[in-house]
């Protein structure tokens, strides 16, 4: 079981690790940020790590992967955590929205072929997504401050206990270890090859903008984008463009 919970922690922290880009210069301490001289240090070997390992291997499956068969990758992904949004579509009190990520768990798994086609995006029923972070932000937990985990990325002191809930309601928490730590693999790989593309809107010193968009980016899901998104967030790094971007 801590097998598998350590996995499942992996899998859904794994996808904010692949967007990493270069180290810059110190900047003046942020309040978001009161660790920022840990971070930048944690940053730099992640960078690291994604240009001699992430990157360099998401390139080679961006070559050799046809881009419909990227697509249904992602897909198929986002219909396997379906029931991390269900839960906590549930826990925030939100039936209709609940009941809708039901309807698409349905009909993409039977109709979809197990989420390789979005059948219910094209009967009208949109994607959304929840997670354990968005529910205890919803219940009234703060934030806390930034925190750059090793390999896995950015995140706050709530979502890193957040997905570490989210966990429990993910399935590959309770797939046998080969099949889980595969489809970890892949699903690393398919999110990295389609943010190669995106990362050259990465302007200034990389650390900040990197932070600046994932504490955005947070604050607008947790609104349920009730709120205005910068401009790098509505055209190059939209929820939509996530698992099926164009490519470098």
């Amino acid at each position: 079981m801590a097998m598998s919970m350590s996995f499942a922690v992996r899998a859904r922290l794994l996808p904010l690790a692949t967007l990493l880009a270069l180290a810059g210069p110190a900047v003046a301490a942020d309040p978001a940020d009161p660790w920022e001289g840990l971070n930048r240090g944690v940053f730099v070997f992640n960078e690291q790590l994604d240009n001699y390992v992430a990157k360099p291997a998401a390139k080679v499956y961006q070559k050799v992967v046809p881009r419909p068969v990227d697509n249904a990758v992602s897909r198929f992904f986002n219909n396997l955590t379906s029931p991390l949004t269900l839960v906590n579509q549930l826990l925030q009190g939100k039936p209709a929205d609940a009941a809708a990520t039901t309807s698409r768990l349905i009909f993409n798994s039977t109709l979809g072929l197990g989420g390789l086609f979005d059948i219910a995006e094209k009967m009208g029923v949109p994607r959304k997504k929840e997670d354990f972070g968005q529910t205890l932000a919803v219940w009234g937990v703060g934030a806390g401050p930034y925190v750059m985990l090793p390999v896995l990325g950015p995140s706050t002191v709530r979502d890193f206990f957040g997905r570490a809930a989210d966990g429990l309601a993910d399935p590959r928490a309770h797939m046998n270890a080969e099949a889980a730590y595969g489809l970890a693999a892949l699903d690393l790989l398919d999110t990295r090859a389609d943010l190669l593309s995106a990362e050259k809107v990465i302007e200034g010193d990389r650390y900040t903008f990197i932070r600046e968009f994932y504490l955005q980016q947070r604050a607008f899901a947790i609104a349920d984008g009730k709120i205005e998104k910068d401009e790098f967030l509505d055209e190059d790094f939209d929820d939509e463009d996530e698992p099926g971007s164009a490519a470098e």
